[in-house]
């Protein structure tokens, strides 16, 4: 799962990648959204913690894994 996080006056966003479901990454940052005082903390795959004071969130994209192929993929021959 790839997580997006946008904060306030950041010229980069922060992205991790995070074993919990798109619904677990949901409820995090809702929970945290209601609560005003709160901070969003997530754990990326290799344990590491987030954590983004809720008032400096600008935007948070939850997108699905995509698994790409490997190697190369066949590419038509001209005709002459």
């Amino acid at each position: 799962m790839e997580v997006k996080i946008g904060v306030q006056h950041a010229g980069r966003e922060l992205v991790l990648e995070s074993a919990q479901s798109s619904e677990e990454v949901e409820k995090a940052v809702t929970t945290a959204i209601a609560d005003s005082s709160g901070v969003l903390q997530l754990v990326d795959e290799k344990g590491r913690r987030v954590i983004v004071p809720v008032d400096k969130l600008a935007y948070v994209e939850i997108a699905e894994q995509m698994h790409r192929p490997v190697g190369f993929a066949p590419v038509g021959r001209a005709q002459p």
